[in-house]
């Protein structure tokens, strides 16, 4: 019986042990053929020459320094691209040029303000801004992802960036939320005190509409304006609600 048993035992850890290389070897085993294709491809752009890679179970760390927050994902994005690649690990820092976080807010506030001008949706899109070390919060809200994604790519591609946290709502899918944005779009800027504002291509008065509520951002030039854009917006049939958030302010605008 004892015989018996130390044979089973004895095959059991045998099968135990290959279920065991079954598992790890498909992980592992193509771990050198990706450390070569990572540094093939990150060795034509000058972009990577300073990243480094080491790949553990099929898992790409990257590490090293870059000069833009994009490059930094542009890497972690040639690495995942490769045959078998499990997953990527990027440790990448951003070493570009050194920026006080009040210029880069400024920089920034310019690029988004005027992102998009000239687009059906410019005027309702609305993005925030804190800049702390390097690390930028967007904020805000946008007609639709095409909107998000290219203000959040303005932020990546800026000189100065360490690191960007996405916080952009997109306003949800709806044919009545359309009709009313278009209605409070002539209502406010097709009012002849408010005319002025529409000869700017980003249109600062931008209009944000949820579920039927309207929320006006954005900077004017006196308060009349500001309540007229209100009062305006509130005239409207079918909005529930009208938040005007306009500042008042003849400098720089502060909301994009």
């Amino acid at each position: 019986m004892n015989k018996r048993m130390s044979i089973f035992s004895f095959l059991l850890v045998g099968l135990l042990s290959v279920g065991m290389v079954a598992q790890t070897t498909p992980a592992t085993r193509f771990d050198t053929s990706i450390q070569a294709g990572v540094a093939e491809k990150f060795a034509e752009k000058q972009k990577f020459q300073s990243v480094k890679s080491s790949v553990e179970d099929g898992i790409v760390t990257l590490s090293g320094t870059v000069r833009l927050y994009q490059d930094k994902l542009d890497a972690a994005k040639t690495a995942r691209k490769l045959k078998n690649v499990q997953g990527v690990r990027n440790l990448i820092e951003v070493a570009g040029p050194v920026v006080t976080d009040a210029k880069l807010r400024e920089q920034l506030s310019s690029k988004l303000y005027y992102d998009r001008v000239g687009w059906f949706d410019s005027a309702f899109n609305y993005f925030t801004l804190d800049v702390k070390d390097g690390v930028v919060t967007v904020g805000g809200q946008t007609y639709n992802d095409v909107g998000r994604d290219s203000g959040i790519a303005l932020v990546e591609r800026m000189p100065g960036v360490k690191d960007v946290v996405n916080e952009v709502k997109v306003s949800p899918v709806s044919q009545f939320d359309d009709n009313l944005r278009r209605r409070a779009l002539r209502a406010i800027y097709g009012y002849s005190a408010l005319g002025k504002y529409a000869i700017d291509p980003a249109r600062p008065i931008r209009i944000i509409v949820e579920n039927g509520h309207i929320s006006l951002y954005g900077a004017v030039d006196s308060p009349m304006d500001k309540q007229m854009a209100g009062m305006r917006a509130n005239q409207l049939p079918g909005a529930f609600s009208v938040q005007n958030n306009l500042v008042v302010e003849n400098s720089f605008k502060q909301g994009m």
